[in-house]
């Protein structure tokens, strides 16, 4: 709420459509990078250790019903229920009979050669009574956040407030103090979370038989990672900014290195804000209508690290499951990884809160996202850098389209101060004070 709601103002209306059009476009671009790199790379081949936990009362959604899914998710019937269950078709086997007739040919069990009985009793029906047992997908609901239903409804309230101006700044302030408050106590609980990843990647160790085999399907999907990361943070985004621009994007990137490695630390793209507004502006020279508008959405719902990520995931433990997806089940991992890219919080590993997504949209086992802990902290810092590259590259791409807007709003701003400069004072008097009444009280 606090990021879309600065989207407002019809003078920004042109500025925040380009920046979203950006958006969708790179971050479907490096789902779509991940998704080739680890198709080819096939991290996660090899036996599994322990076989795959599955509910024996529900079998996997299919691909069309996860999809749906999907859809239903993203208009949930109330917040409160959002904040606990979700959406999800199971599948119901239903028990019922049904009459079938039987041909029997009883010519050839008797060996009757009368012609006359052998076509009158070479065809009889016989009614029988069959059981059949069917699978019916039917709508239920499964424990969990419905994360994206929270997103969509926080998306529209925040143009909502975005458009109510000056009505709407209580809230949108209200909103930007809860979001700085939970981001503080997210802070502190990030201390403590080392204490229970080690227990919780000293349990998984525990499970595995073969680590000389876990590790290297570890090593190979922190490759893949890396190899996404790399194409579409060093070729794909500076291909976008030079096809837009004509600049060199590299001399730009180079005006952005304190911010990266800023990023590179904290693993925060949030936490590094200030440090790229700083790079954006004295380093690269954009106006700072165009960074303080478009880079606090940016480190919102622009996520470009994270889609490829949580992509490269879902795949990688489908791999190691010993699971074939579909290209149905791929599409929905690219396109629930693309919204739940969006839902993500600009904090250090947030993007392992919204993995739950990706994984229950094709089947796969939540548990397992354990897997990945062990590499996360390394891949996270590397993600977070190249979603702070996609926010300032994209802030350089949205001022170069929007340069005749800035220069218009320059010029009425000049317009307006030379008007009221050229304007003769008055006097301006209420009813009952006119200057007679005023002069008689001066007398008086």
């Amino acid at each position: 709420m606090s990021g879309i709601s600065s989207l407002d103002s019809k003078a920004s209306g042109k500025m925040g459509v380009r920046a979203v059009v950006y958006y969708m476009v790179t971050t479907l671009i490096a789902v779509f990078i991940g998704i080739v790199i680890v198709m080819i790379i096939r991290p996660g081949r090899g036996s599994r250790d322990s076989p795959m936990v599955k509910n024996g009362n529900i079998e996997p959604v299919q691909a069309t019903d996860a999809f749906l899914d999907l859809i239903r998710n993203m208009f949930p019937p109330n917040l409160v229920e959002a904040c606990f269950i979700q959406h999800k078709t199971v599948y119901k086997k239903i028990v019922h009979t049904r009459n079938v007739t039987v041909t029997l040919n009883l010519t050839d069990s008797l060996n009757i050669t009368d012609p006359h009985l052998v076509e009158n009793l070479s065809r009889v029906l016989h009614p029988i009574q069959e059981t059949v047992e069917e699978t019916v997908p039917v709508s239920g609901s499964s424990a969990g956040v419905n994360a994206l239903g929270l997103v969509v409804f926080s998306m529209c309230f925040g143009l909502v407030i975005g458009n109510m101006k000056e009505q709407g700044q209580a809230l949108k302030e209200f909103f930007d103090c809860l979001n700085e408050a939970i981001m503080r106590l997210v802070a502190i609980i990030i201390w403590y979370a080392p204490v229970g990843i080690l227990f919780l990647i000293a349990g998984k160790i525990v499970e595995m038989k073969d680590l000389a085999e876990m590790g290297g399907q570890l090593g190979m999907y922190t490759l893949s990672v890396i190899v996404g990361l790399l194409i579409h943070g060093l070729f794909v985004l500076p291909l976008l900014y030079f096809l837009v621009t004509r600049r060199n994007p590299y001399s730009f990137i180079g005006g952005l290195l304190q911010a990266l490695i800023t990023a590179l630390g904290t693993s925060s793209s949030s936490a590094t804000l200030p440090i790229t507004f700083r790079c954006l502006e004295e380093n690269n020279h954009v106006d700072k209508r165009v960074t303080r508008f478009i880079l606090p959405v940016g480190a919102t719902i622009n996520m470009d690290g994270t889609a490829l990520y949580e992509a490269v995931a879902a795949i990688f433990i489908a791999q190691v499951n010993g699971m074939d997806l579909n290209f149905g089940q791929i599409l929905t991992i690219s396109i629930t990884a693309t919204a739940a890219s969006i839902g993500a919080a600009g904090i250090p590993q947030g993007g392992l809160v919204t993995m739950v997504i990706v994984l229950t949209s094709v089947g796969l086992p939540t548990e397992d996202i354990t897997l990945i802990i062990t590499v996360d902290w390394f891949l996270d810092r590397l993600r977070t850098t190249t979603n702070v590259l996609g926010d300032s590259l994209g802030a350089g791409i949205v001022e170069h389209l929007s340069r005749e807007e800035l220069q218009n709003q320059d010029a009425d701003l000049r317009n307006s101060v030379i008007e009221e400069n050229e304007k003769p004072y008055q006097l301006i008097c209420q009813d009952n004070d006119t200057p007679n009444n005023l002069n008689n009280e001066t007398t008086m």
